[in-house]
């Protein structure tokens, strides 16, 4: 029999204190890396200035995708699609083997996923059908739309441009494009995708690669559930993030959070 858990002497010792201090300064490293490479503190002055800067998230980029052949509505169908089966199988989970599940690291990763899912799918909705742009109601697709369609304007040394000429010269079939700076949910979203996405991988590699190749089949058998649990939202994780254009964000600013 493994060892009481109900009794104070067995997690007021050193090695709960010292396993407590790790885990606070780790989170307080990534609330100092969030705060300052994630401009989440800046998002009201980006989105007064709506300029180009590292670090800085548009709104469009929590729902758009980066292929500009792909339709955003494929990707909300995918969402959708996603959180439908993780929340699902979470239930499943809750109802075979009760909340006691809650006390593994996994279940926690396995149910951030899901509301990753479940608020990307509420972003995609919003850009699908409210985000439509002045031409024909379609969305804008990519970051360099402006550049592709013409309609770029090179900066002047003069502060004062004619609105009227800057909309001569982009001609009479084309609109002029602006992107609104992300607002707080918008950096949410991108938080908690970064998060997903370092957990998701060390909580799969941990399980599958030191954990399970050292049980016997006496101790432990693998079932269908289990099996869901450390691939499925592996797998849909990954299929978010080959479309979503959140990619560039957690090559170059969420890598230190997934150290973290």
């Amino acid at each position: 029999m493994g060892a009481n858990t109900n009794t104070l002497s067995y997690w007021l010792n050193w090695r709960f204190f010292i396993c407590a201090l790790f885990i606070l300064i780790a989170m307080a490293l990534a609330s100092f890396l969030i705060w300052k490479y994630e401009e989440f503190n800046k998002w009201r002055s980006v989105r007064r200035r709506q300029r180009e800067k590292a670090g800085s998230l548009y709104k469009d980029e929590a729902w758009n995708t980066c292929v500009k052949g792909i339709h955003p509505a494929w990707l909300l169908a995918y969402r959708i699609i996603s959180f439908l089966v993780l929340l699902s199988l979470l239930i499943a989970n809750v109802v075979a083997d009760g909340f006691g599940i809650f006390y593994f690291y996994t279940q926690w990763t396995f149910t951030l996923v899901t509301f990753y899912f479940g608020l990307g799918s509420c972003f995609s909705i919003y850009g699908c059908y409210f985000n439509k742009n002045e031409s024909g109601g379609s969305t804008i697709n990519h970051a360099n739309l402006d550049a592709e369609q013409g309609s770029y304007v090179a900066p002047t040394l003069d502060a004062t441009v004619d609105a009227s000429n800057l909309y001569k010269s982009l001609g009479a079939n084309q609109v002029a494009h602006t992107r609104d700076a992300a607002n707080l949910w918008g950096y949410m979203f991108l938080i908690t995708f970064q998060t997903c996405a370092g957990a998701v991988v060390l909580t799969d590699c941990v399980f599958w690669l030191i954990i399970y190749p050292f049980m016997t089949p006496k101790d432990f058998k693998l079932d269908f559930l289990i099996i869901c649990m450390h691939s499925v939202n592996a797998l849909f994780l990954l299929g978010d993030t080959a479309l979503n254009c959140m990619v560039g964000y957690f090559l170059f600013f969420g890598f230190p959070l997934f150290i973290t």
